[in-house]
């Protein structure tokens, strides 16, 4: 017998030194602990079913995204329609991220709304300040609202764009844009107005940014920035804008 074999005999055989334990694997079922749940047939492909519902509602988006932003080619062009009902207005994409377009003039809306009398005469309620509400409502906020600072400017400037480029109601984005505007304006005044009303009315002061002032004294006159006032046409509000 070695050395080796002679310790180690000595060891096992040494009263004062206990033998260590025999290691076992631990069975998770003779210790009491549960095994982990297993979903159902229905559950399992319950989520089978939404997970491929999820991947191919994000592909459709980005292929819907992807022709948006593309150069005109023949498939944007043929499906131009729901291309746009899809993007519009709340996935709509731009380069202003890489060029900005500060914006040069501030918009005050207002939205008011009306009911035809038995008699056929229109009666108007009160103006309701819409710009002032979403200021109000970001205003002394650390993390404010996204919709409320952007929502209502950028549906009046898109549509506003819309007649700058001769559009008008010819195209299926003018006619959206209008109807957006409206339930804009007939949500808000759904709030705190009449319970019901038949129609809504916008009106907008745009009021020009004056550029830096000059460390030389200038005109009054000179510099002064007038406001023009729109007032868009009464638009008929459906039952379900109320």
């Amino acid at each position: 017998m070695s050395n080796a074999d002679h310790e180690c005999a000595e060891k096992e055989l040494s009263p004062g030194i206990p033998a260590p334990p025999p290691e076992t694997t631990p069975d998770p079922m003779s210790s009491g602990g549960a095994a982990p749940p297993s979903l159902s047939l229905p559950a399992a492909l319950t989520v089978a079913f939404a997970t491929v519902l999820c991947v191919l509602a994000a592909l459709v988006h980005v292929c819907l995204v992807f022709l948006y932003v593309a150069p005109s080619n023949t498939v944007s062009r043929r499906y131009e329609q729901p291309i746009d009902a899809w993007i519009y207005p709340y996935f709509e994409q731009n380069w202003q991220l890489f060029a900005p377009d500060p914006q040069s003039v501030l918009w005050q809306i207002s939205a008011r709304s009306a009911t035809v009398a038995p008699d056929g005469s229109r009666q108007a309620g009160e103006w309701l300040d819409l710009t002032a509400i979403d200021d109000a409502a970001v205003r002394h906020t650390p993390f404010p609202s996204h919709t409320a600072q952007n929502m209502l400017g950028r549906a009046w400037g898109a549509y506003q764009e819309t007649h700058r480029l001769g559009e008008q109601s010819t195209s299926e984005r003018a006619r959206m844009l209008q109807e957006y505007l409206t339930n804009i304006a007939a949500q808000r005044l759904a709030v705190g107005a009449r319970p019901s009303f038949d129609a809504v009315q916008l009106r907008v002061v745009s009021t020009p940014i004056a550029p830096q002032a000059s460390p030389a004294p200038a005109d009054v006159s000179s510099t002064s920035t007038p406001s023009n006032v729109t007032y868009l046409p009464w638009w008929q509000v459906e039952s379900h804008d109320r």
